[in-house]
């Protein structure tokens, strides 16, 4: 497969790049606004969820669980302990019909994955929950697809270093294909590979930063659609 290819392993992020995620953590973010209105008015109750988030990271990690418990954490700081049992049972049933969400793959993703799955190796490296994350690979009907899948922590140089060592022929034969320029597309790039921006309409705020638009490995196309063509230029 590899052949005299300048780049022979493409990775792919899973959420918002593959199917739909950013939207239902929105729509649970206004329920939680909902359940409480009388302590709160909904920009400050989502700073302080925000704050929470960010706070609790390198404790949950990544995924719904994590925010779940950012959620009962917020409305119990914002009532001043007074939070109704029911409120809590509400956000506890808010976060596990998150995890029970029928999955939503985006346009172009099957039809991207099988045309880059004839000449190269791809892998699904995404972070979060891992029995979240295996629940949507295998409800997307994508999985059989990937030459490896690997669910981490985080996304850091260090791990684009690793995996692409791992699965391929290293980094500076890889590319790594994703909505978040902060985990996807920044850090493989650090690590020596291409990285390749996928906006999505919805980017968590914890995720955002400047595009590295002098970097010489760095792409930007509008959908997964273009994504051949992107890599049938480098070669």
């Amino acid at each position: 497969m590899s052949g005299a290819r300048r780049l022979t392993t493409i990775g792919f992020d899973a959420d918002d790049t593959l199917w739909q995620n950013e939207q239902f953590f929105r729509m649970t973010e206004r329920r939680f606004a909902e359940l409480l209105a009388d302590y709160a008015d909904p920009d400050h109750l989502s700073e302080r969820l925000l704050e929470a988030e960010r706070r609790n990271l390198g404790v949950y990690g990544f995924g719904i669980k994590g925010f779940t418990l950012s959620m009962i954490e917020t409305a119990i700081q914002v009532t001043e302990g007074r939070v109704p049992a029911d409120v809590i049972e509400k956000i506890l049933g808010a976060g596990r019909e998150m995890l029970s969400h029928p999955v939503e793959t985006l346009p172009h993703a099957r039809e991207a994955l099988e045309k880059i799955a004839e000449s190269h190796r791809i892998l699904l490296i995404t972070k979060g929950d891992l029995f979240d994350q295996e629940r949507k690979l295998a409800q997307s009907g994508l999985g059989d697809l990937f030459d490896g899948v690997e669910i981490v922590s985080d996304k850091k140089r260090q791990t684009y270093e690793r995996i692409f060592a791992a699965h391929g022929d290293g980094p500076q034969r890889a590319m790594m294909v994703g909505n978040s320029l902060k985990s996807d597309v920044v850090p493989a790039i650090e690590a020596g590979g291409w990285g390749v921006h996928v906006p999505h309409e919805l980017t968590w705020v914890l995720e955002h930063v400047e595009p590295p638009t002098s970097a010489p490995r760095f792409r930007a196309i509008e959908h997964l659609g273009e994504l051949a063509g992107i890599v049938e230029e480098i070669g």
